[in-house]
């Protein structure tokens, strides 16, 4: 299966050259603060009118498959970002060992976890459930477990849950609230508004990198560093994959139900990382915050479309052979 790269990871990389190139000074810096505040609200009302709270929570009926997932995104991954608080700022600089943590604090992915788990004849049901929940949930969570992690470490500010609940809670119960109303013309014009999502985190990442070139934060970053931060990204994806496969085994689960813990419990969120980040890492330290989860993105993106295609077709070719009745492959 050939894998090619993210269109909007590429659009992500215009951004931040542009940012570099053409940074935001003077007066068009408090523009650019005004309309990144604007867009994040905006964006998370559009998340609150999307997403079906009163649905996802009717499907907890599978609770251990949902416990499950959500224990591998919001405790087996925090507990292995702590760890690179302890390397030296020579070898990974503060800034870069934040975003490693914040970035293993985000909820899961939505419609990569899903497609994945088709993809690989997986439970789509449950993922669908699972990767809800953990939406609905990392709205509170995400934010609380940056604030217990980072707080000692000086890499977040636990004062600014007033300006949290303001940029990122209130706009989603809004648009929890207005989803009666304006939730079917969310639906049909889904396509139409994913523009306005991907413009919001657009303008959050040309904001952190704008002020990260202005205050020369670029200076900080190594060779060694980049390289460093590579080998982090790609131990937590093959962690959290081979934790979550070994323990819904041990679990009992069947297959079905093992796929989708694995790629729902593995990955992490791009579109609600980034605004988030937008709001709990000011200065210009935010642009290297976001770095290892632009880089992490990329990553479980082609490691999770081999594994899945592979997967696949194993199970494809096992449903094959039961119903010709011939024996089964391993």
């Amino acid at each position: 299966m050939r894998v090619r790269p993210d269109p909007f990871l590429a659009l992500l990389l215009v951004t931040v050259g542009v940012a570099s190139l053409f940074p935001a000074r003077g007066a068009m810096v408090g523009v650019v603060d005004v309309a990144v505040t604007a867009a994040i609200a905006l964006l998370f009302f559009l998340y609150g009118a999307r997403l079906s709270a009163a649905e996802a929570l009717g499907g907890l009926r599978n609770w251990r498959l949902h416990g499950t997932v959500l224990a591998a995104t919001f405790v087996l991954f925090p507990l292995l970002g702590l760890s690179v608080l302890l390397l030296p700022e020579w070898l990974l600089p503060a800034p870069l060992a934040a975003g490693v943590v914040f970035l293993c604090c985000l909820p899961s992915t939505v419609q990569s976890s899903i497609a994945f788990t088709g993809i690989a004849r997986g439970n789509v049901p449950a993922a669908i459930v699972a990767a809800s929940v953990s939406n609905v949930l990392g709205v509170v969570l995400t934010p609380v477990l940056a604030a217990l992690l980072l707080a000692t470490s000086g890499g977040f500010d636990a004062s600014s849950f007033g300006d949290i609940a303001l940029r990122l809670l209130v706009p989603f119960l809004a648009g929890q609230a207005a989803r009666p109303l304006i939730g079917r013309f969310v639906a049909r014009h889904r396509k139409r508004l994913s523009l306005v999502d991907r413009g919001s985190i657009l303008l959050v990442v040309y904001a952190a990198f704008s002020e990260g070139v202005v205050a020369g934060i670029w200076g900080r970053l190594t060779p060694v560093s980049l390289l460093v931060l590579l080998g982090i990204c790609l131990v937590l994806l093959a962690l959290a994959l081979v934790v979550t496969s070994l323990g819904a085994r041990a679990l009992g689960f069947d297959d079905a139900d093992r796929i989708a813990i694995v790629f729902c419990g593995s990955k992490k969120s791009l579109a609600s990382g980034l605004p988030i980040a937008g709001v709990l890492f000011g200065g210009p330290a935010g642009a290297l915050v976001v770095l290892p989860l632009m880089l992490f993105h990329q990553i479980q993106l082609m490691a999770c479309a081999m594994i899945a295609d592979r997967v696949g077709r194993r199970r494809a070719a096992l449903d094959t052979d039961r119903a010709a009745g011939a024996p089964s492959r391993a």
